[in-house]
């Protein structure tokens, strides 16, 4: 079955992103931010409290250090530095997890770190280089580095497949900047077709392989509420 997953958490301080609370009860998986793109240790509880409060699992979504640029810039890090600058928000993460009795439930890069983790042997292995720490599964795609160098070092690979954004002819996600508002019943649609064929049809209207463990919708996309309602009621309907 697969599982409906959010990136949540994504306010700073007195700013907000995203309606955590309208969309909490539609998923069965959040991605709670580490405060290095978004979020900072009152969001990161209180976000925790409210998926304990709707039985949701919690994952951690760390970043590369853009807090401004809300982690969809790309930077250049050493390997080990890098794996260290993950550890540090998994673990931020997991003390409020403990706090609230709770586990974590797997590891999922943010953004640009997502994106050249998928396509930069040296990127993915530094993700494993924390994975191996908390010992969780990782969320990433199928086709990618996320599958090959995860896979290699022993990880479990819930593979993501996004109903919100577009992939590219290659197979590629596009992460754009900025989420725009998606059309809910054709997401609805293209989750169906992932999760029946493991195809999704690309920008250039070209067939590319998927697989969709888990499927996602991103808090900030601006209808989101809409989007997980479908894409909710597509995932049920398509269990016996």
């Amino acid at each position: 079955m697969a599982t409906i997953n959010c990136d949540m958490g994504e306010a700073f301080g007195l700013y907000r992103m995203g309606d955590d609370e309208a969309l909490m009860p539609l998923i069965s998986v959040a991605n709670v931010a580490c405060g290095f793109h978004a979020s900072d240790f009152n969001h990161m509880r209180n976000t925790v409290r409210l998926a304990k409060a709707h039985g949701v699992a919690v994952g951690a979504h760390p970043s590369l250090p853009d807090l401004q640029g809300f982690g969809r810039r790309e930077m250049k890090m050493p390997r080990e530095e890098l794996a260290n600058c993950i550890i540090y928000q998994v673990g931020a993460l997991k003390g409020f997890l403990e706090a609230e009795g709770m586990v974590l439930n797997h590891l999922k890069p943010h953004g640009s770190l997502y994106g050249m983790a998928a396509r930069d042997e040296a990127i993915a292995h530094a993700v494993c280089d924390a994975a191996d720490v908390f010992k969780v599964p990782i969320m990433g795609m199928i086709g990618t580095c996320h599958e090959t160098v995860y896979g290699a070092r022993g990880h479990v690979l819930i593979a993501e497949f996004y109903a919100d954004l577009d992939y590219a002819d290659d197979g590629r996600l596009i992460i754009t900047r900025e989420h725009h508002a998606v059309d809910p019943v054709g997401a609805a649609s293209r989750c169906r077709r992932a999760i029946a064929e493991g195809r999704a049809e690309s920008i250039g209207r070209k067939d590319v392989t998927v697989r969709a463990d888990s499927i996602c919708v991103h808090s900030d996309t601006p209808n989101a509420v809409d989007v997980a309602r479908a894409v909710r009621a597509a995932v049920l309907a398509k269990q016996p």
